[in-house]
């Protein structure tokens, strides 16, 4: 079954707990085509995020895996467009990614040498392409280029010199944000005379040159949303801080684009998310819907935590994810149509899923939070679960507690990867569309996300990570390059284990194997092999 959805196997199981689903109100959205062009082709950003839409019954079309930026591979925007331009004519609809129509993909949006005319003629090939076909409604979302902390950080996505420099270049640009918005103390003023020696001019001039052609971009696509060319266009930003270059570029694009309504334009935290949040804001506009929904958080500090790779509150940053895909924050559970519960610590700060203390042992905010989820599962109302307690995986505690209360499938949307905003954005995705889809249709998604979030990122990831010195071969967490094999041989063998022991009987999970599609070990595919059965085989082609 590869290339094809390994969560198909869940159907068996699904028909045992469809009775345990809240009722909702379902009304399948008519059947539409909707051509899809992601920022890259990771499973999260390409496959995952397309498959919530097939199980509306939509039909959804994406370019080819070759045609796609990668890690190594920065993604051709020309075949893009020729692709796109191909399929117009057919399509009701395209939620269309402008960093791979301008520069090939996301990371390609931080590594290309493309001049300033090039990106800018690519940018007015969308009103051209919008002139053509004028009945295809356009939704398009673009990233301001993020600013990691650091060259580690920066996960190699981020040209060479920064892996020496990216933690002085981040501070430099932090210092520059803070000078202009606020002023710098004397202390930080000598600081930032120190670090712009210290930087090798050649390489903050390439960096720097860089962004100022992803800013004229992004101010074009902004004229490009005021004179209605898209539908709603996003402007994200991922990785950055209060303070830094990222932040600093944001204030003055948002500035640029503040005559349009918020219905029209946003810049907006976050950036893995939004290919789902246009896709539901294009849902959501065709068949007429407004989603209301309901916001709780953990004890605490609750919707005022600012978490790590964010530069604001996370209450704002949901509030601008509901109103991009196209919903609506209402202040009571009974006038909501789904309840989003946020898991966030409840001292505001945001851990790491590869943390230590990140383990199945309730800790401080747990059991209220997973009082939470049971109280509202049992009231009835749709309820879906943004687990940001830590950055880049699930919350075991939280996991744990809630497998033994029984609440797992109960849900009817559930996010723990990666960043904050990237989870919180997911699961409002999730959570619109839910009530258009059958309980078969929830459960898989539920399941793509246990076995990603929880499964993976949580778990064994960390335990693979702290394995990879005992393969002989050459490579490394980053770059597995001839460890892949034994990683992934790995990887799987604790996969099967782990969902053996916390998920439900599941046909052919046993067959599950991982992949690692980025020669890295911070994102894994999933697929299902099960062994070749002649005999089925022949009975299906004698009744052929």
């Amino acid at each position: 079954m590869t290339g094809r959805s390994f969560l198909l196997a869940l159907l068996a199981f699904c028909v045992l707990v469809c009775a345990a689903q809240p009722a909702f109100a379902r009304k399948a959205p008519p059947k539409e085509r909707v051509l899809f062009v992601p920022h890259d082709n990771r499973p999260i950003s390409d496959e995952q995020t397309a498959d919530v839409i097939r199980k509306l019954g939509w039909e959804i079309e994406v370019p080819p895996d070759d045609m796609l930026g990668s890690r190594e591979r920065l993604g051709n925007p020309e075949e893009v467009w020729d692709w796109l331009e191909a399929r117009a004519k057919t399509a009701d609809m395209a939620v269309l990614s402008s960093d791979t129509l301008l520069y090939g993909s996301l990371v390609g949006s931080r590594k290309h040498q493309y001049s300033e005319s090039e990106i800018r003629a690519r940018a007015e090939r969308f009103r051209a392409f919008k002139k053509r076909y004028p009945k295809l409604k356009l939704y398009a979302w673009g990233s301001i280029m993020r600013t990691p902390r650091s060259g580690e950080a920066s996960g190699g996505e981020e040209p060479s010199y920064y892996m020496s420099y990216g933690s002085d270049i981040f501070r430099y640009t932090a210092l520059t944000d803070k000078k202009e918005a606020e002023g710098l103390t004397r202390r930080e003023q000598k600081e930032y005379e120190f670090l712009k020696r210290l930087i090798p001019q050649n390489a903050l001039d390439d960096w720097l040159d860089r962004r100022k052609k992803n800013f004229t971009a992004s101010q074009s696509l902004i004229a490009l949303a005021r004179a209605g060319v898209f539908e709603y266009f996003a402007l994200g930003r991922d990785d950055n801080a209060p303070f830094s270059q990222t932040h600093m570029e944001s204030r003055k694009l948002a500035e640029t684009g503040k005559d349009l309504s918020p219905t029209k334009f946003q810049a907006l935290a976050g950036i893995d998310e939004f290919g789902l949040l246009m896709l539901t804001r294009a849902v959501n506009d065709r068949t007429k819907s407004v989603p209301f929904v309901y916001v709780r958080y953990n004890w605490g500090r609750g919707g005022e935590t600012v978490p790590s790779y964010s530069d604001e509150k996370i209450s704002e940053s949901i509030k601008g994810h509901v109103l991009a895909a196209g919903g609506m924050l209402v202040a009571s559970p009974k006038n909501a149509d789904f309840t989003l519960l946020v898991n966030t610590n409840p001292s505001g700060r945001t851990g790491e899923a590869n943390d230590r203390r990140n383990d199945s042992k309730a800790h401080e905010g747990t059991k209220y939070f997973a009082d939470l989820v049971e109280e509202s599962v049992a009231s009835g109302k749709p309820t879906c679960v943004a687990d940001i307690a830590f950055a880049n995986g699930s919350d075991n505690s939280l996991m744990e507690m809630l497998k033994n209360r029984g609440l797992l499938y109960k849900l009817c949307a559930y996010s723990g990867w990666n960043t904050a905003t990237n989870s919180t954005g997911f699961v409002l995705g999730l959570g619109m569309l839910a009530g258009k889809m059958t309980p078969e249709a929830m459960d898989e998604l539920l399941t793509t996300r246990y076995l990603d979030d929880w499964a993976y990122q949580a778990n064994v990831r960390n335990t693979v990570a702290r394995q990879l010195g005992w393969f002989r071969a050459a490579g490394a967490y980053s770059s597995l390059d001839a460890k892949r094999p034994a990683a992934e041989a790995r990887a799987t063998q604790f996969m099967r284990r782990f969902i053996e022991e916390n998920l439900p009987p599941m046909e052919d999970m046993q067959y599950l194997e991982v992949h690692f599609p980025w020669n890295r070990m911070f994102e894994a595919r999933y697929t299902i092999e099960p062994p070749f059965d002649f005999k089925t085989y022949m009975e299906e082609k004698r009744a052929e």
